[in-house]
């Protein structure tokens, strides 16, 4: 055997086992353990569904019965504004809450848009449930907030113009299915804030 054909065998012999090794190393580095040893999982839907099912049983044992009832109705929540100010000239203002979109901040009277505030809520273990919360469990957290603390909520989360990522005709028909559904319960007329004793914030008809 000649010596240039020696060494070309040696030469593709070596080049294979080079890109063999890198082959390998590749696949070790994929299948590495991550998160302490932990491999990630893959998500199970029944997993998630499970876990939604359980955040609306959160959700209704928490918030009242208008409110569980409106977001199974219409998938969201609408909320009072509880701070002792107006915005526009003799209106109140509310909060339309959606499963991972912006809170929507409106003028009651006349359904303006005021605002979108961005508000997240990452889910520590997305090993088991995905890198988000459950929906309910997204609203729940929003709807916590602005009734623990509305100001500081409103002082805290990324505020944009109507529009930046919640579709603000989708809005103006969400105002209307759910005067349309509070109509088909009986309820009528402007909503405005008052305040009990102590300063809680307590909705009523006028």
């Amino acid at each position: 055997m000649s010596t240039v054909l020696f060494l070309t065998m040696a030469l593709v012999a070596f080049a294979l086992g080079t890109y063999l090794a890198a082959e390998s190393i590749r696949e070790r580095w994929r299948r590495r353990p991550r998160r302490g040893g932990v491999r990630p999982q893959r998500f199970d839907p029944g997993t998630e569904r499970r876990a939604e099912r359980r955040a609306r049983m959160l959700l209704r044992s928490i918030v009242n019965e208008e409110e569980w009832e409106m977001y199974r109705d219409l998938g969201f929540i609408r909320v009072h504004g509880s701070q002792n100010r107006q915005r526009g000239v003799g209106e109140t203002y509310g909060y339309l809450i959606y499963p991972h979109k912006p809170i929507v901040a409106y003028l009651q009277g006349s359904n303006s848009l005021l605002s979108e505030y961005c508000v997240e809520f990452p889910d520590h273990d997305e090993n088991v449930y995905g890198p988000k919360l459950p929906d309910s469990d997204d609203v729940l957290a929003k709807w916590m907030m602005i009734r623990a603390d509305e100001e500081r909520l409103i002082r805290g989360a990324n505020m944009h113009l109507p529009g930046r990522q919640v579709d603000p005709q989708q809005v103006r028909r969400d105002l209307w299915r759910l005067a349309e559904w509070e109509r088909s319960r009986g309820h009528y007329g402007h909503v405005r804030v008052v305040r009990r004793p102590g300063g809680e914030p307590a909705a009523s008809a006028s």
